[in-house]
């Protein structure tokens, strides 16, 4: 059996890394052995934590994204693949990330000597830069070149995913999908709730169909591209955290990242996507914001106690790296400040994302 690919795209904070886990549950429960292939600009990605807590075989590509490191990509799913060989392998780009039908979609059918089954493209939509960028409402909070790479994610979509329609009123949903079929005619558009399961179904059921998919290639300006990336302060931090008494994991968690938000808010920077996990000894929470109009949440609950912690944090937010790491600092110190704690930082990487330079791109 050849195995199955499925390319999750979406922009930042849409969701992905919620329906990779529902989606590598499901194909488990099948009895298909699944492997995971994330991917960030830097190291110690939140998701890849989470996701090898969830009991997943998980692989990461780090340093930049699967388009320009596409030999790490496969290598990675290589490794993955020594003991068995996987029956569906689910990659998640960078959710920055534009053009990867011709930058790794077609390279996987043309350059790599492995068989595989591509299944159909879907991109996940975050509805609060969908309604601001499609539905036209006030307050777009990213630059023309950010909603560049937004739109031209959706453009090269076999299928779209109107996803997190539990934050929705049944009114928003039709508004935002009145606006995707309006500018994106002839791509079928889902509704789906990762968090709940609502839709899933048929979002699944989507994904096994076999045919010729990955076919829309872009036509990209790769400096607008590249600009729209550049906007976008990128932080990765790890730390640990050890307090004289046992502290609430989710609680700690839940109240970094609302501080963090509002301090994003009150510097007037637009959060793409802020995400924390907490882990220790088999224990592990997971709380996001994913922008500066919807409130920040506990996505996994670890109801654990404990006098030390693991934490990082992702951030993704349109501000200078300098910014984003004075915040997280100061955050990360007040939180163990608030629970006589001290906090330990083992590695942090600040930056803006530096031009794609994609190894393979396939335009015909």
């Amino acid at each position: 059996m050849v195995p199955k690919f499925v390319l999750v795209g979406g922009f930042l904070g849409a969701g992905k890394s919620t329906t990779v886990a529902r989606l590598a549950d499901a194909f488990t429960q099948q009895g298909k052995r699944v492997i995971i292939v994330t991917n960030d600009q830097a190291e110690e990605l939140v998701d890849t934590h989470s996701l090898r807590e969830q009991g997943f075989d998980v692989g990461e590509v780090a340093g930049a994204c699967f388009c320009c490191s596409f030999n790490e990509l496969t290598k990675v799913v290589e490794n993955l693949s020594l003991d068995q060989r996987p029956d569906v392998i689910i990659a998640e780009p960078v959710g920055s990330c534009t053009d990867l039908v011709a930058t790794v979609i077609r390279p996987l059918e043309h350059v790599y000597e492995s068989p595989l089954e591509i299944a159909p493209y879907g991109v996940l939509l975050k509805p609060s830069h969908g309604q601001k960028i499609l539905a036209g409402k006030n307050a777009r909070g990213f630059s023309p070149k950010a909603e560049y790479i937004f739109r031209k994610q959706i453009e090269e979509a076999d299928f779209v995913v109107l996803n997190r329609i539990d934050q929705l009123s049944a009114e928003e949903i039709e508004e935002l999908e009145d606006a995707l079929v309006a500018e994106y005619p002839n791509r079928p558009v889902l509704r789906m709730s990762a968090k709940t399961g609502e839709g899933f179904e048929a979002y699944l059921e989507f994904l096994l169909q076999s045919g010729q998919f990955g076919q829309r290639v872009l036509d990209i300006d790769y400096d607008i591209y590249a600009e729209g990336e550049a906007e976008l302060g990128w932080l990765n931090c790890q730390a640990h955290l050890a307090a004289p008494e046992a502290v609430d994991l989710d609680d700690l968690l839940l109240r970094l990242v609302q501080r963090l938000q509002q301090r994003m808010i009150d510097a007037d920077v637009e959060i793409a996507h802020l995400k924390s996990i907490g882990m220790w000894d088999g224990n592990y929470a997971v709380a996001n914001a994913v922008s500066n109009s919807t409130s920040a949440e506990l996505s996994l609950a670890s109801e654990f106690r404990g006098s030390e912690a693991e934490l990082v944090v992702n951030a993704r937010v349109a501000a200078s790296p300098e910014l984003l790491e004075s915040l997280v600092r100061s955050e990360l110190q007040h939180a163990a400040d608030s629970n006589s704690a001290t906090i330990v930082i083992s590695t942090l990487q600040s930056f803006r994302p530096g031009r794609p330079e994609p190894t393979h791109r396939m335009s015909t």
